[in-house]
């Protein structure tokens, strides 16, 4: 599995091809440097180096890509590449070659202390924007140049944010365009999925860092679940800095009037705990037996082979997930 990382790693930070790689967990820090890798097996990692990596996703098979940003509190092996490869064997099993799934790994802490991990993360998500913002300039620059006189890579791509994977997109896509892009961004993703996004419910509105996220996409979909308990601790986190907001994940848009036209929320109450006993917090994969694709990732994946999304009400662009007919 091909992926990319700014978390630090034990080999140093000069690129050499074809090295093997390990990640060092003492070292926290989110490095301005991002490695372009592959899993070769479980904790095996090898160095690739950008050009081969991109032409590798390239010359793949697969007709558009989806990058994976991860949550709090993730580490590789334990919950980053099992949910990988978990979404790529969901869309292989609907539609071979559909889509390449990439992880996007950024630092997350593994100290004892789930408050103390989730101030860390908050400070790794915004440190690690500066890497990602400099490997979207990266990809632009790569895909606008042919290599070798060859047509440049036109393969659509999708974005899913899990968590606080969303604080990493949001400010990421800022630094973009402050430092890139002129204040802007262009449109770069296909699809980008909100799923449980620990960003305050505004964020999305114009005025709002997390604006640049339709500015990027053709459609942005927000999944929510008001009993998610993972984001009701992350509120209660938040008032330390007297952050009192509602978070995305938790109720969708604070006002879908105040949003661009390409911003759809979709309701997972009625499956989220069902998918994700207790948290309720990672309901994007499989239903409650844990083998089938669950009604969330099915809406998904429908937007991700039209380039539309279905909703409900179409003109408040709200739609409400429910278990299939005749089964939970």
């Amino acid at each position: 599995m091909l992926f990319i990382t700014n978390r630090a790693i034990k080999q140093g930070l000069k690129l050499k091809v074809g090295r093997a790689i390990d990640f060092d967990f003492k070292n926290n820090m989110s490095s301005q440097s991002v490695y372009f890798c592959r899993r070769e097996s479980k904790s095996e990692y090898a160095e690739v180096g950008g050009f081969n990596f991109m032409a590798d996703l390239k010359a793949s098979a697969a007709e558009q890509i989806l990058i994976y940003l991860h949550g709090f509190s993730n580490l590789p092996e334990e919950d980053i590449f099992p949910r990988s490869e978990a979404l790529q064997a969901l869309f292989d099993k609907k539609q071979k070659n559909l889509v390449h799934v990439v992880p996007l790994i950024w630092p997350c802490d593994d100290d004892p202390g789930v408050i103390k991990d989730y101030w860390d993360d908050q400070k790794s998500a915004d440190a690690s924007a500066f890497a990602y913002s400099r490997l979207l300039e990266m990809f632009m620059e790569w895909r606008g140049q042919p290599q070798n006189e060859e047509a440049p890579c036109l393969k659509r791509i999708n974005l899913l944010a899990h968590s606080m994977g969303n604080r990493v997109l949001r400010q990421t896509l800022a630094a973009w365009a402050k430092y890139d892009r002129g204040g802007e961004v262009p449109l770069l993703f296909r699809n980008t999925f909100l799923v449980a996004a620990d960003i305050v419910n505004e964020s999305l509105e114009p005025g709002h860092e997390g604006e640049l996220i339709s500015h990027s996409s053709r459609n942005v979909v927000v999944y929510f679940a008001s009993d998610d308990l993972a984001l009701r601790a992350s509120k209660v986190a938040n008032l330390k800095n007297k952050v009192a907001s509602r978070r995305l994940g938790h109720t969708g848009p604070e006002r879908m009037d105040r949003v661009h036209r390409n911003v759809f929320a979709v309701d997972c109450d009625d499956v989220n705990t069902s998918y994700d006993p207790i948290k309720g917090h990672s309901y994007f994969l499989h239903d409650q037996s844990g083998r089938k694709p669950g009604v969330v990732f099915e809406h998904l994946y429908d937007a991700v082979q039209s380039g539309r999304v279905h909703v409900d009400d179409a003109e408040r662009r709200m739609h409400v997930l429910k278990f299939p007919r005749g089964g939970r």
